[in-house]
């Protein structure tokens, strides 16, 4: 079941330079920066309301991250459901023929295991089932 938005993610160049957009310009806090190396990103997540932005930074020049900054510049790179059964909705979306970039759940920020769809399935949009770690 989709439970909520979880977060928006934003690829950034640099971690450093991109949060005092957040906290000193927007005054938000409880920033926590966490590095997902499997992803080859380090990750900062900004809670908003219910809700959060993730500033997404490439830690290697081969990341997915990278790629999309170099072909589209910085920016929103996805939007993230909160799910639970997060394997039931890959067998799901699969049984509906919707492209996955990935058949299983991989880890993710903060313990999460996450799955995307792919953007060629959702007109345009990468979004990212995300599943709390039980």
């Amino acid at each position: 079941m989709i439970q909520s938005i979880d977060h928006i993610g934003i690829a950034v160049k640099s971690l450093h330079d991109a949060l005092p957009i957040y906290t000193d310009g927007l005054g938000l806090e409880e920033i926590v920066i966490e590095e997902i190396p499997l992803q080859k990103v380090r990750v900062a997540m900004i809670p908003v309301g219910n809700s959060r932005i993730e500033l997404l930074e490439p830690t290697s020049p081969d990341s997915p991250i990278a790629k999309f900054i170099e072909k589209h510049g910085e920016g929103i790179h996805h939007i993230s459901l909160e799910v639970t059964e997060i394997e039931k909705h890959i067998s799901q979306l699969k049984d509906n023929n919707i492209q996955l970039t990935n058949d299983i759940p991989l880890p993710g920020a903060e313990g999460t295991l996450i799955t995307f769809l792919h953007p060629k399935s959702t007109r345009g949009v990468l979004i990212e089932l995300s599943q709390e770690s039980e």
